[in-house]
């Protein structure tokens, strides 16, 4: 009997652990399949304009409406997850995603795609809304740190993964079969997810409603508490000025890939459709700036990691100047670990910092972050079109001067000492 009890508690710290990694690799893995599905047509575009007789400037139009029903459905996603649990809405979204990807093999016309890759943007957003609420529910605090550095990590591969695996497909298949290709790659994602995740019933979740004085009677009633939810994190300064900062940082970082491409598609660079796909590689150094922030953010304290990857983005940018190919490449890599630095620090201190409705709070983030990516390409449209690609720079820096002044007042009032501290127990 004695025996038995001494080793109880290693058992279950053991299926514990086992549970925790389980979640960790199953949401990093439907993060790799949302985000190729997500940046596939970056890589493609030519081909797309060659199947449907468009311009390649009209097939960029397949990402900014992706991102911009996916921004808003965001909230849809956090208001449903916590209601009803994280696990069935995430499992449902990604098998009609797989159908969605099915239905483009067969679309006749590019106005059909438009509005496929709409329909898309929705059922994209369920994973970035849910999962970093899914592990705040689900993880021990130590897990939680890693889980987000992992999963931020697994964004970045799969928006790397998304475009090169479309850009190479193009060069030597038809629409029909790269689609295929697609299908086949984001339903071995699916099938493993759902074999991966914890089983229903054993989520520590609790819906929304519960923290509510009283339980919801009504669809208004109800509608009042998800309303409240949002109004919560809102009324949070601190909260407000995070969603504020991953909004103007992927406003630059997104649309500076964006550009970039076309710079190097002209005099004197003249790369290929492919080639140009090969800057998102330095997407790679943002991967490592994911995997370690958690342990940089813990040792040295938020404010001084913010400041290094706004300095990181800012002196990217400037070294891209050089306008030779090695600088762009060492600009990018710059600017890539600075950007994810910042981005995966703001995106769990989100998840840490709220306490009830979660995943509102997550979806508030990630909506101001693709509204912030669906804006910077009219922003910096204009400063391409008479000043190229030192525009695009000069833009950038006077929006990452703004992010530095919110940074400084988001941090101020705190030592590095005490973010750390923040950081743990929040």
């Amino acid at each position: 009997m004695n025996s038995t009890i001494l080793i109880e508690p290693e058992a279950h710290t053991s299926l514990v652990y086992r549970s925790e990694v389980r979640l960790i690799w199953s949401l990093s893995i439907a993060s790799i399949v949302v985000y190729i599905n997500l940046y596939l047509v970056q890589g493609i575009l030519p081909l797309i304009a060659n199947r449907f007789d468009v311009a390649v400037s009209h097939g960029t139009l397949l990402l900014s409406v992706t991102s911009f029903s996916m921004a808003f459905s965001l909230l849809f996603y956090a208001v449903l997850s916590d209601r009803i649990g994280r696990r069935t809405p995430l499992l449902i979204s990604l098998y009609l995603l797989l159908l969605s990807d099915l239905l483009m093999v067969f679309v006749a016309d590019f106005s059909q795609l438009v509005t496929l890759r709409l329909l898309q943007g929705v059922l994209l957003a369920a994973v970035p809304a849910i999962a970093m609420a899914y592990f705040k529910d689900e993880l021990s605090k130590a897990a939680m740190l890693k889980a987000g550095a992992i999963y931020i990590a697994a964004n970045s591969l799969g928006g790397i993964a998304g475009r090169l695996i479309g850009g190479a497909l193009s060069l030597h298949f038809p629409w029909q079969e790269v689609i295929c290709v697609i299908l086949l790659v984001s339903f071995i994602g699916v099938v493993t997810v759902h074999c991966l995740l914890p089983a229903k019933g054993k989520s520590r979740h609790l819906p929304s409603h519960l923290f509510a004085a009283t339980k919801p009677t009504t669809w208004y009633s109800s509608l009042y508490c998800d309303l409240t939810g949002f109004w919560h994190h809102l009324k949070d300064s601190k909260l407000r000025s995070i969603y504020l900062v991953g909004g103007l940082a992927f406003l630059v970082m997104v649309n500076q890939f964006s550009y970039i491409q076309l710079h190097l598609m002209s005099s004197p660079f003249h790369w290929g459709r492919f080639q140009v796909t090969l800057i998102f590689l330095c997407y790679l150094s943002g991967t490592l700036a994911s995997l370690y922030s958690s342990r940089w953010i813990g040792r040295f304290g938020r404010a001084r990691l913010f400041n290094l990857a706004i300095l990181a983005m800012f002196l990217g940018g400037l070294v891209t100047l050089l306008n030779t190919t090695l600088a762009i490449c060492i600009g990018f890599l710059m600017s890539s670990f600075g950007f994810f630095l910042l981005h995966s620090g703001c995106n769990a201190w989100v998840a840490q910092r709220a306490r009830v409705h979660r995943a509102k709070a997550t979806a508030l983030y990630l909506c101001c972050y693709y509204l912030g990516a669906s804006l910077g390409g009219p922003y910096l449209l204009p400063f391409w079109q008479h000043w190229g690609w030192s525009g695009v720079v000069a833009a950038s820096s006077i929006v990452l001067l703004v992010l530095a002044w919110v940074l400084h007042r988001l941090t101020q009032a705190s030592s590095d000492e005490v973010a750390r501290v923040d950081f743990v127990t929040e």
